[in-house]
């Protein structure tokens, strides 16, 4: 059977965007294929728009199942990191072990340390007339400190009143390795002997110019006096100065009761009175112990005043 074309006046119109016969160069009436259409599909709102003319062009979410393209869910996004609650993550931060000096940490505070535990067994355990010898020899009163005055500074501070097992002994631990891991050692063993030097000379000079005066008998310039109770008074304002404002006032409220309750009881004011100027001491070095913190954290400029607060 032969197969005809259709009539001109009967033949089905050129698609919209179909080629014809002049716009390829050929005679008018030439018969033109026309190509199938491909099947469109409206693109999701959400979903980046397909390439027109690419087959088999996947979308965002869909899968193919025996060879048939489904659509698929959008991705959710992704999941973050879980955050723990905010106590366990304070919790988690805290370093206990941080709190006690080590070799290679805060080397002045736990060499310092073992030489008191060493003097400390010296004078529970040692004939009693051996150590009152030792510790009258290292005694800061006024009669050692005119003859001798550097080596009962020195001596002085290498014994603690009441052993290892006062109140002050533990503080010394705590708040000058504290205070090592701020600013260093070197530092730290300056505050110390500055608290310690400056209160001794500030209860002791006016022991002496009261002797001379005649306001006390002569046996006050052999007071025994000794201990590391000053450069710890010293080094508990330092610290304080280093410390959050939540954390420093507390410090210096209790620690400024205890001192005042010691005074008002009026068992050895002297060395009560010198507590509290040690203290003072310390309070009064908070603008170079910033400074200190600041330059061993590498913060400069205004952002030093920050420090501590």
């Amino acid at each position: 059977m032969e197969r005809t074309a259709p009539p001109r006046d009967t033949a089905a119109p050129t698609p919209t965007g179909a080629l014809d016969g002049d716009s390829l160069g050929m005679p008018t009436g030439a018969p033109v294929t026309d190509a199938p259409e491909m099947p469109t599909r409206a693109p999701d709102a959400d979903a980046p728009r397909l390439l027109d003319g690419v087959p088999r062009q996947r979308g965002p979410g869909e899968r193919v199942v025996g060879g048939v393209r489904q659509p698929g869910r959008h991705p959710g996004p992704a999941a973050g990191p879980r955050r723990r609650p905010r106590l366990w993550r304070l919790l988690s931060g805290l370093r206990p072990w941080r709190l006690l000096p080590t070799p290679t940490g805060t080397p002045f505070t736990f060499g310092y340390a073992l030489l008191l535990c060493l003097t400390s067994l010296i004078s529970a355990h040692a004939d009693p007339a051996l150590v009152h010898a030792l510790l009258q020899g290292s005694s800061t009163d006024v009669t050692h400190l005119v003859r001798t005055p550097e080596l009962v500074l020195v001596g002085s501070a290498l014994w603690v009143a009441g052993g290892v097992t006062s109140p002050f002994a533990l503080a010394f631990v705590l708040v000058l390795t504290a205070l090592e891991r701020r600013i260093g050692g070197v530092r730290t063993a300056g505050v110390f002997l500055l608290g310690h030097v400056l209160a001794t000379l500030a209860t002791e000079v006016p022991v002496g110019l009261a002797v001379l005066a005649g306001h006390l008998p002569d046996s006050s310039l052999h007071r025994l006096d000794y201990g590391v109770s000053f450069g710890v008074a010293a080094g508990i304002g330092a610290l304080a100065g280093l410390l959050p404002l939540w954390q420093r006032l507390p410090l210096l409220a209790a620690f400024g009761w205890m001192l005042l309750q010691d005074l008002l009881a009026y068992a050895d004011p002297m060395t009560n009175w010198g507590h509290l100027i040690a203290l003072g001491i310390g309070i009064a070095t908070w603008p170079v112990v910033r400074r200190w913190y600041a330059t061993r954290l590498g913060v400069a400029g205004p952002d030093r005043e920050a420090v501590g607060a």
